[in-house]
This record gives C-alpha cells, sequence and structure tokens, in this order.
C-alpha cells in the first residue's frame, strides 16, 4: 500500500503518530513574566489538537532565561519551580486531546537573543550578528562551564518534560541559536575542544542529546532539528549536514526534522509570495515541488538511520504524499497555513481539501520597499514584518478569537513589535 499522509508512523522510541502531518515549531510568545505557561497556551494548542495533526511540537521553550529568543519564551531551567510544572502539565493535556504526539522544542538562542534581553549573550565565539538595527547585543565566548551547564539544562528540560507528560523534546540545532552557532565555523572560531574541526564543533549537540536521552529515559522521544546547510559562504555546509547525521545515528535519536538558514540568511523566514534574497540558493525544482528544503533533506535520507521530517513550503495533498511514497520524507512539518486555519491537516487528511487555502502576500510595500529591495534593511523588515503578521494571528488564536487574513502586515509587525517592548518591561520588573 502507498505511505499516504493518513498513515501511521511509529518511531524508534515507540511512540506513534497517528498521521503524519505535523505543526511545526513557530514561537508563541505567550508565557508570563516568569516564563511560565498560561491559559493562552492551553487555549492555542486545544485549537491545534482539534485540527488533527498527528504530531505537535511547541516552540522554543528555553533553558536559561538570560538567553531568550522572545521575553515570551517559556523556560525550562533550575528557578522553574512547581507552579511551572502545573502550567506545562495543563498545557500537554490540551495538546494530547486529540490523540496527538506532543514534543517540547528546547533550545538556548545564545547570540540571537535581543538585547533588551540581555546585551551580552553567550556565544561559542564573540561574533556579532551581521545584521542592522542594532536589535541584538555584543556576543561574549562561553567558558567551558558554561557549556556543560547547557548540556545540563537539555537534560533538566527532558526529565520535566516528561514529567509534565510531553512525550519528547527536540533539540534545537538549526536557525543560529547556540547550538547550530557551534556548528558554524563563521560563528565558532574557538581553539578549544568545542571549536575547529566538525567533531568539535558538534560535540555540544552530540553532548546535549545524550543527556536528553539518560534524562528522559526509555520511551522518551529525543529528536533534533537540523539545519540542512546556513546558506552562508564558508559557513555550516550541506557537506557538515550529512556528517552531522552520521554522528547522530549511533546516538538513538527518533527522528531529526531539516530545515534551514539563521538570522542573517534567513531561509526559515519564506512566506509564500515573496522571494528572499537567498532564493537563488534553492534549486527551481523545489519551488516547483513545493517543500524548500526536500532537495536537501533526499541526500539527507540516503545517510539517516531515523526518520526523516522535512518542513517548509509544503502546500498540496498531493506534493506531501509524492514525498512520502519516494521516502523523501516521512512526516511532514506545517507551520504558517495552521496560524490561519488550525483545521489544515483535518482538511487535507479528509479528502475535504486538496491543499492549503492560504496564500499569504506580505510585504511592507512595493517596488523598493518589497522583499527584493536591495537595501538590507527592508529585507529584513519584510522577513521581520511577516513574522510579526504570523505572531499577531497565534496571539489571536490563544485568546480564543478568530484569525484574522486582512490584518495588514506593517500595522501588524508594529502591532507585535509594541507589545514585545511592554512584554520586556514586564518580564525585567519580574526578573529576581
Amino acid at each position: 500500500m502507498p505511505v499516504t499522509i493518513n498513515a501511521p508512523l511509529t518511531l524508534p522510541s515507540g511512540l506513534t503518530f497517528p498521521n503524519r502531518l505535523v505543526k511545526a515549531a513557530m514561537t508563541e510568545g505567550l508565557a508570563d513574566s516568569r516564563n511560565r505557561p498560561t491559559e493562552e497556551h492551553v487555549t492555542l494548542y486545544r485549537r491545534w489538537a482539534d485540527g488533527g495533526a498527528g504530531g505537535l511540537l511547541t516552540g522554543n521553550v528555553q533553558i536559561d532565561r538570560h538567553h531568550l529568543e522572545r521575553v515570551g519564551n517559556v523556560v525550562i531551567d533550575a528557578k522553574s519551580g512547581d507552579d511551572a510544572l502545573d502550567g506545562l502539565s495543563r498545557w500537554a493535556e490540551a495538546a494530547k486531546s486529540h490523540g496527538a504526539a506532543f514534543i517540547m522544542q528546547v533550545s538556548h538562542a545564545g547570540r540571537q537573543t535581543p538585547k533588551l534581553v540581555n546585551p551580552r549573550p553567550a556565544a561559542p565565539s564573540p561574533v556579532a550578528l551581521g545584521l542592522p538595527g542594532g536589535q541584538f547585543g555584543e556576543p561574549r565566548a562561553m567558558t567551558a562551564d558554561e557549556i556543560k551547564a547547557v548540556v545540563e539544562g537539555f537534560g533538566r528540560a527532558a526529565r520535566v518534560a516528561r514529567k509534565a507528560g510531553f512525550d519528547g523534546i527536540q533539540v534545537h540545532a538549526a536557525h543560529g541559536y547556540l547550538l547550530s552557532s557551534f556548528l558554524s565555523p563563521l560563528a565558532n572560531r574557538r581553539e578549544d575542544d568545542w571549536g575547529g574541526p566538525l567533531e568539535n564543533r558538534a560535540r555540544l549537540l552530540v553532548d546535549s542529546v545524550r543527556e536528553a536521552k539518560v534524562q528522559g529515559g526509555p520511551g522518551f522521544s529525543v529528536s533534533v532539528k537540523l539545519n540542512s546547510a546556513d546558506f552562508q559562504k564558508g559557513g555550516f555546509s550541506h557537506a557538515d549536514c550529512l556528517a552531522v547525521i552520521d554522528m547522530l545515528n549511533g546516538l538513538g535519536v527518533d527522528f531529526v526534522e531539516i530545515s534551514g538558514g539563521n538570522y542573517e540568511q534567513p531561509a526559515m523566514m519564506d512566506t509564500e509570495g515573496l522571494e528572499p534574497a537567498y532564493e537563488d540558493t534553492r534549486r527551481s525544482s523545489t519551488r516547483e515541488r513545493e517543500a524548500y528544503f526536500l532537495s536537501y533533506a533526499k541526500s539527507v535520507q540516503e545517510r539517516a538511520g531515523m526518520p526523516l521530517m522535512v518542513t517548509g513550503g509544503f502546500r498540496t495533498r498531493s506534493a506531501m504524499n509524492a514525498a512520502l511514497e519516494a521516502h523523501e520524507a516521512d512526516l511532514i512539518g506545517l507551520g504558517r497555513p495552521l496560524c490561519v486555519d488550525p483545521a489544515t491537516p483535518l482538511k487535507l487528511l479528509s479528502g475535504e481539501a486538496d491543499a492549503t487555502k492560504w496564500e499569504s502576500q506580505l510585504r511592507i510595500g512595493p517596488g523598493i520597499f518589497g522583499p527584493n529591495s536591495p537595501i538590507k534593511l527592508i529585507q529584513a523588515l519584510n522577513g521581520f514584518g511577516a513574522m510579526g503578521w504570523y505572531y499577531e494571528q497565534i496571539r489571536l488564536l490563544g485568546a480564543g478569537k478568530p484569525t484574522d487574513p486582512k490584518l495588514g502586515v506593517l500595522k501588524a509587525f508594529m502591532a507585535h513589535q509594541k507589545k514585545e517592548t511592554s512584554s520586556a518591561k514586564a518580564w525585567r520588573a519580574a526578573m529576581p
């Protein structure tokens, strides 16, 4: 029988996805000022659970409250108390209410921590982000003890997640966050055991996965999100990606999700209707076949000893089924369409819909103000503006309200920035 999106998948850990559609990780920004889950998380994930996906991945749950991707991140660290565990348990209960597997994405933002959170974020080396606007601080090189604390942090997150009722964690080693920056020779210029050859640059990822496996225990899923490439000259390459896959093969990783890019080269921030500056790094056939990273995933699949999840660009049921049947992917990640219509998976699975309906045209303006602007700041504003638009849709879902597809991208971006600034003030006031 051909494999389709309706087919279940049992992972090496024993965890079963009732179908092949997975709600991919998207940062929610809904935590309270002490970085605990809220009622908005419960409402949001109950709505996504109602939508029929076989698996749900959370957005960034951080292991260090001084290194957030945004102030609304949930945090699991040594300061997290029993009240946080109660919120995590209620979150897990809502997400699993219709039988979906529920996996916590765990991360450390590293040098991509906003300046308003930490003006001197920890990083492998003191290499600043090459971005305009001054949103990120001047990074400092981590000590060996700080690096070991990161390993412990991933282990703690696995232990707490299991206790709260989550089915597993995903170790986030993509998109330029800490583990990803350790993998990159552009960001990691260390000359000790954590830098230099790829074996050393991958050590933090490997050790973090091992610790998460130990602390999670038997039957607890530990997966990894990994860049197919950073799409930067001299950065983490696709050859590096394949070599890391070889390392992960022997660690009992449940599945690997393939993505790409970072804040400097934001391949993961693409939106329908935009033609970003990194377009020439992707084969034209990839656009025609919808999935942005599928051409890379195919070569990963040839090396991987574990199932593969591919996220980014899938829009039609036929393309999803074709990728599954060709063994180019085992799980299909869906993100932004679920921000507008949470019932998208159910409609695809039932045959009510042959494609995701939502096709956005998100840009701050025409011509030189569009995504192909020669001005790097305008390019960045288009990318972050589109992200702000989706964040506002997530806020509406978490509040139990209908989404607003007609919301203007500039209006959404400004509203998002205002809320982030207000949340940052509350967060700083609550910090010990």
